[in-house]
């Protein structure tokens, strides 16, 4: 089975289907979102211009898909350290939501998403994967969500999702809102 195969729904079933697949059918499958945090600031990512959907756009610290029979907490661990080179973080279950969106090119994200928040410090060391990831920046949170506010279009529409539908959620008495 290889890296392409993720978990979807397929028949009321979780079966490995192939991630463009899943992405042009609309499929519902299972993903991970990790925000790393130093206090009020949030670890944001600017997507690699070679991703095949919303390339260059700004998100959440990382997100992915699992593997076929890949835990989330196994995967947001993993995914840190293959998008930007952080180790050491063990982060922490925030909550699961769904959301469908249309990520451009005719794709869509209809996903079942396990998110996840670490802390750490600005200091720690990150090294972008320039595969996934062109950019990364510390942003404070209230920034965060009025830049998101004020100019949409430069960010995923699942991050719009998060902080618009999930923000006390994932973010609780991290992030006083």
């Amino acid at each position: 089975m290889t890296d392409t195969m993720i978990p979807a729904w397929v028949d009321g079933e979780l079966a490995p289907v192939e991630k463009l697949e899943v992405h042009r059918k609309g499929l519902k499958h299972k993903a991970v979102s990790v925000f790393v945090l130093d206090g009020e600031n949030v670890l944001l990512q600017r997507r690699a211009l070679s991703k095949y959907h919303t390339p260059g756009l700004w998100t959440n610290t990382c997100c992915t898909h699992p593997h076929w029979r890949e835990g989330p907490a196994e995967c947001a661990v993993r995914r840190l350290k293959e998008e930007l080179g952080i180790e050491g973080l063990y982060p922490a279950h925030r909550d699961t939501v769904e959301y469908r969106a249309e990520v451009g090119g005719g794709l869509i994200e209809h996903e079942v998403v396990d998110i996840f928040t670490a802390i750490s410090e600005r200091k720690m060391k990150v090294e972008p994967n320039p595969d996934e990831v062109s950019q990364v920046e510390w942003v404070g949170f209230y920034d965060l969500t009025a830049e998101v506010s004020r100019r949409p279009h430069r960010f995923t529409p699942w991050l719009q999702i998060y902080l618009r539908e999930h923000r006390d959620s994932i973010f609780g008495s991290l992030v006083r809102v």
